[in-house]
Parts: structure tokens; C-alpha cells; sequence
């Protein structure tokens, strides 16, 4: 693939720098006039000489376009920002301005019922942030030579005149009519696809006339500095993403966290192109000990930031998901296993530490020590990923898929029989197991609100810390497994089961431990999730929900993250319980604005937020992907790969 670097617009270079300076400055002033006339707008962007709401997201995309502008420049004090000198970063800043704005005033005009509702502030921001944008695009821009337009088969824009005809069909029933209510939905999906076959078709365009690319900028060798100087730019790296995570978690409405989701992904892939993100990760391998200290540091610190539970419980939850994420990892990542029925595994540890933690509920008057609950809860999981493992894991594929699917709607079905009048009475059927104690760990109740440091941290905070000390196993365990004997073996299976059977790989032994061990970590998990939730019942632990955890969603993380990695599920699970949470002011069309999201986050990175190389290998040319110094995750590199 060739590449040049040429602008879009055919601007003059020093011009087209001066109208983005203009664009940019503009844009970060706009934030401090009033959009609006009205505080109905959520985060009252009413007031003048101060930002509000959604206005911080303009600012900050804004400030981040001069800096990077003035980066490529070279200006001292700002390379370290954008070492590689690349223009495509002042761009996905100037995007990320544009896009944050715009849909800004968007939401102000359909919340408030129309155009009429913005004040002058609120245009000079989209105006100059259009500015700005048009600027950046007359930069010179690391572009592809040629890229062919792609137009859609003819049938599939028989879809243009198919919506609207049937809408107006729709309308034409009448209401008392007992088809109207399914035509309704009908016409709304098929008027929703003839927009998704306009949307991608304008992609396809926009594609073709940017060319964007990536041209090899090898990073510029930075001045020896101290390692004390270094640690701390480690330190407030993570710093900065315990800010960024806190923010996100916090948001109190949808219309910010959409903003939220438009700015951070621009900023990502601004300072990737600009080379910032490189440069902190060859500290971050330079100094993994340090790193791996200070990502669990700013992790444990997030509850000291909170006021009151009602985000740490969101936390605590994400969590949850997470270590189940990456757990599941070890069978889909590593060992390449499709299990469409994981969340089962959730469940066995969650109802037997329901059974032995003194619920009055539970038909076993035992309680268990914490730890001992835990144990056995994680032990019987592991069990029956063995037991459930040994007949099927000579299937291959999807015959294992379907399998594994199967044992997890047997385990939900089984835990709903289980009522005393269709089967023995263990779990109360569909009434689960209710009023589960919380944990005491060696006397530190963690159901009561304790001060530490001077601060109150409540139920859900106590729970953080002991489910982050557990994400901390878990991670340990997944790192030491995947660099040894045994994890080369999973990736040798993953790549070429019959090529690794040949080589004297026992494949079913190994990919029975793999079973077993992402049994055991969802096992344990689980046990934490009994006593967080207080209740345990079958509907918790579904192949398809709107919200996690289920096996659907688990699956999800593992893939949208990049199998393989260690950071890659956690990033996954992350966002995946994320979106769903703050999208519900979409009310019915909340799973599909999740469905989208979930489109456009493959469409741009099939390979996963944070891959492997190899996957960045399997889904774009070589010549795309900068060259590494160093392995960022050498979970693959070790394996062989």
C-alpha cells in the first residue's frame, strides 16, 4: 500500500495552520458563552464565563487541537506531546471538537424543541469548531494514494423506498387494528435500516475522499532522563486514567456520557497518531513492576474519590464483570475454546457460597468462613467445568459452541426445578436465594461503614477493595499461566490443534485445564457477586440480557478488548457495562444505540481496543501498524508468536 502525505483541502500549509490555531481558539473561548436560554438542558449551559456540562468537552478538545498543532511545530516544551510530528492528530482533535459540539447543540435543539433554543455562544462553538476542523483537513495529512469507492449492492438500496412506504402503510391502519402495533415496529426497523444503508454508504464516500492512512514515523530517541523522572510520568499517567475512568463512571446523565464517549475516543486516537501513547508505553514495559504497582494504586484509590456509594457500586460491579471477562479469556484467547454458556460458571460459585453463608433462605444451615466459601465456591465450579468439559471437548468449533450453550441454559433450567414441587428443594426455584449475609473478614464487617484515611467508605466501597484484590489474583494467575509451558500450549492449539497434536501436544488434556482453570476464576468471582447482591436467582445468569453479566456479554468483552492480553478484556468489560448503564435514557431503543456502538467499534477495530500484534496482523497490512520496540504485552511473544 502507498501512502503520501498531501491535505484534503487544498489549502496553503501556513494558512491552513493559522485557521485551525483560529478554529481551535475559538472553539476552547465558545465554551465559556451560553449555549442556551434555558437549565432544562442538562448541566445548565445557561451561564457565561464558565463551562458547564457538555461545554468542558468542547474546551478540552479544543485545548487539545492547539497543543497538538503547536507540537508539530515543534515548539519547546510541547514535542514531547506529539514526538512523531504527525498532522493526523490535529485532525482527530479537531474531529473530536466537531463531533462533541455539534452533538451538543443536536441535543439542546431535540430536548428543547428546536434551533430557536441556542444562543449565540452555542453557534460561534459549532462555527468555529467547523472552522477548526476544515483547517486540519488542509494540513498535511499522512493519506493512502488510492482508495476505490465502495458502492453498496443495488437491492440493498431498495431499502430507501421500502421505509417511508412502510411508514405511511402503517399510519393508514388503524390503531385498533390487531396488526397495527407490528406494523408500527416493522415500519421503525425498516425506516432504521434504509438510514444504516444512507450512513454506510456516506462512509464509504467519506473513506475514498480522505484516503487517511499511516505513513512509518519511527519515534524520535528522547534524552536520557533520571528514573525517578521517568516513574513519575508513569504515576501520572495512570493518574490521569483513574481521572478519566472516575469521570466516566460518574457521569449523572446520558447526554454527557455520550459526549464523554465521543470525546475519549478522538483524544485516543489523536495522541496514538501523535505518538504519546507509544512513548508511555515503552515506560510502562520499561518499568513493568512500577506499572502494574501503580495501575492497582490508582484502581484502590477510586473509592476514596466518591462521596457516597452510588457509583462505587457501579465500580464493584464492573469489576465483577471484568475478572469473569478474564477468566473467560483463558478459554477463548489463549486456548481459542468458543464457550457460549460461561456465565454458568458465575452462577455455581455464586449459589454454593449462597448455600454455605448462613442464609436464612438456604436449605444448608451452615456459614462458612469467608474464605472457605469462597474456596468451595470457586473448587465446585472448577468441578463442573471438568465434568462438563471432559465429554465435549473433542468437538471442535461451533459444535462446541453449541454445547457450551446448551449447558448454560441446563444450569439456569436446573437452578429453577430446584423448588421443592419439581425437584428437590435446594434453591427455591425463580425466588433464588435471598438475605445472604455479608462477608466478615477477620472481623471487619464489610456490610458497615468503616473510616480508613479519614474517609467512609460504605458497603459497596468495602466490596471494591476486596473484588480488586481478587481482579489482582486473577491477573497474576492469567500472567504466570499464559507465559509458561502450559499457555504456549493453548496458543499452539488456538493457531492449529492438529499441527499441535502432531508436535505431541496432548490437545484434550491441555484444553481441559483451560476449561477447568477459567471455571475456577469464574467461580470465585461469583462468590463475591452472591454476597454483593444479597440474592442469588436464575435470571442472573441468562445467555442473552440487556445488561451484564451473560454469556453474550462476557464473550463481547473478551473479543471488543483484544483476546489474548491482559488489559484488553478489562478495557472490554469496562465499556460493555458502561454503555448499556448510562444509555437507558433511550429508553426502547437503548439496546439499539448499544448494537451500533457495538458496529462501529468493530468496523474501526476488528482486531480489539488493545490487540496483540499478531492480531493487528490478521486484520491489517503490515505497513499500517507502527513497529514496536518493545512487546507491549508479551503474553503473545513468549508463546511463539
Amino acid at each position: 500500500m502507498s501512502t503520501e502525505t498531501t491535505p484534503v483541502v487544498p489549502l496553503p500549509a501556513g494558512s491552513a495552520r493559522i485557521v485551525t490555531a483560529v478554529g481551535a481558539a475559538g472553539t476552547l473561548a465558545s465554551a465559556f458563552l451560553a449555549w442556551t436560554w434555558t437549565s432544562e438542558f442538562p448541566g445548565d449551559l445557561t451561564v457565561t464565563g464558565y463551562p458547564g456540562g457538555l461545554q468542558w468537552f468542547t474546551l478540552t478538545a479544543g485545548v487539545a487541537t492547539l497543543l497538538l498543532l503547536l507540537a508539530t511545530q515543534g515548539v519547546p516544551g510541547l514535542r514531547w506531546i506529539g514526538p512523531r510530528g504527525s498532522n493526523n492528530a490535529v485532525l482527530f482533535a479537531a474531529a473530536g471538537a466537531a463531533v462533541t459540539t455539534w452533538y451538543t447543540l443536536i441535543s439542546i435543539s431535540v430536548d428543547l424543541g428546536g434551533l430557536a433554543n441556542l444562543e449565540p455562544g452555542g453557534w460561534i462553538a459549532g462555527v468555529f469548531s467547523l472552522i477548526a476542523l476544515t483547517g486540519a483537513l488542509g494540513l498535511p495529512l499522512d493519506r493512502r494514494t488510492t482508495v476505490p469507492v465502495k458502492v453498496l449492492p443495488l437491492p440493498v438500496f431498495s431499502l430507501l423506498a421500502i421505509g417511508p412506504l412502510a411508514v405511511v402503510g402503517a399510519d393508514a391502519i388503524p390503531e385498533t387494528h390487531p396488526v397495527a402495533d407490528v406494523m408500527a415496529m416493522l415500519a421503525v426497523g425498516l425506516l432504521i435500516a434504509a438510514g444504516g444503508v444512507i450512513l454506510t454508504q456516506l462512509v464509504h464516500l467519506a473513506n475514498s475522499w480522505l484516503r487517511l492512512g499511516t505513513v512509518e514515523r519511527p519515534l524520535p530517541p528522547t534524552r536520557t532522563l533520571p528514573s525517578w523522572v521517568e516513574l513519575l510520568f508513569v504515576i501520572g499517567a495512570f493518574g490521569a486514567g483513574l481521572f478519566i475512568v472516575t469521570f466516566g463512571i460518574d457521569t449523572e446523565y446520558g447526554e454527557l456520557f455520550t459526549g464523554y464517549l465521543f470525546l475519549l475516543g478522538f483524544l485516543i486516537a489523536a495522541f496514538t497518531k501523535a505518538g504519546l501513547i507509544a512513548r508511555l508505553r515503552a515506560l510502562t514495559v520499561k518499568h513493568r513492576s512500577v506499572t502494574t504497582g501503580a495501575a492497582f494504586a490508582a484502581a484502590a484509590s477510586f473509592p476514596f474519590t466518591q462521596t457516597s456509594d452510588q457509583y462505587t457500586s457501579v465500580a464493584t460491579n464492573i469489576l465483577i464483570f471484568a475478572t469473569v471477562a478474564l477468566g473467560l479469556n483463558i478459554v477463548v484467547g489463549l486456548a481459542g475454546l468458543l464457550d457460549l454458556g460461561y456465565v454458568a460458571f458465575l452462577g455455581v460459585g455464586a449459589y454454593t457460597a449462597a448455600l454455605f453463608s448462613g442464609s436464612p433462605a438456604s436449605p444448608i444451615q451452615l456459614q462458612l468462613p469467608w474464605w472457605a466459601a469462597m474456596l468451595i465456591g470457586a473448587a465446585v465450579s472448577m468441578i463442573f467445568g471438568v465434568v462438563i468439559g471432559a465429554p465435549t471437548l473433542r468437538l471442535r468449533g461451533d459444535y462446541l459452541a453449541i454445547v457450551t450453550l446448551g449447558f448454560g441454559e441446563i444450569f439456569r433450567i436446573t437452578m429453577l426445578n430446584l423448588n421443592g414441587t419439581t425437584g428437590p428443594d435446594v434453591t427455591n426455584g425463580s425466588n433464588g436465594i435471598p438475605r445472604i449475609p455479608d462477608m466478615e473478614i477477620f472481623g471487619f464487617d464489610l456490610g458497615q461503614k468503616h473510616t480508613v484515611l479519614g474517609v467512609e467508605l460504605g458497603r459497596f466501597s468495602n466490596y471494591y477493595l476486596l473484588m480488586l484484590a481478587v481482579t489482582a489474583v486473577v491477573v497474576l494467575v492469567f500472567a504466570r499461566v499464559s507465559n509458561s509451558r502450559l499457555g504456549r500450549a493453548w496458543v499452539a492449539i488456538r493457531e492449529d490443534e492438529t499441527a499441535a497434536e502432531a508436535m505431541g501436544i496432548n490437545g484434550f488434556r491441555v484444553k481441559l485445564v483451560a476449561f477447568a482453570l477459567g471455571a475456577f476464576l469464574a467461580g470465585l468471582a461469583g462468590t463475591v457477586q452472591a454476597h454483593v447482591s444479597y440474592t442469588v436467582t436464575p435470571d442472573q445468569y441468562t445467555f442473552a440480557e440487556a445488561l451484564p453479566p451473560n454469556s453474550a456479554f462476557l464473550l463481547a468483552a473478551v473479543i471488543l478488548g483484544g483476546m489474548g492480553t491482559i488489559s484488553g478484556p478489562l478495557v472490554g468489560a469496562t465499556l460493555l457495562f458502561l454503555i448499556p448503564k448510562k444509555l437507558e435514557f433511550l429508553a426502547d431503543y437503548q439496546l439499539l444505540a448499544f448494537g451500533i456502538a457495538l458496529i462501529i467499534l468493530m468496523r474501526v477495530r476488528p482486531e480489539g481496543l488493545i490487540p496483540n500484534r499478531r492480531q493487528q496482523l490478521e486484520f491489517h497490512e503490515a505497513a499500517e501498524i507502527p513497529a514496536q520496540a518493545s512487546p507491549v504485552d508479551d503474553t503473545l511473544t513468549k508463546a511463539g508468536a
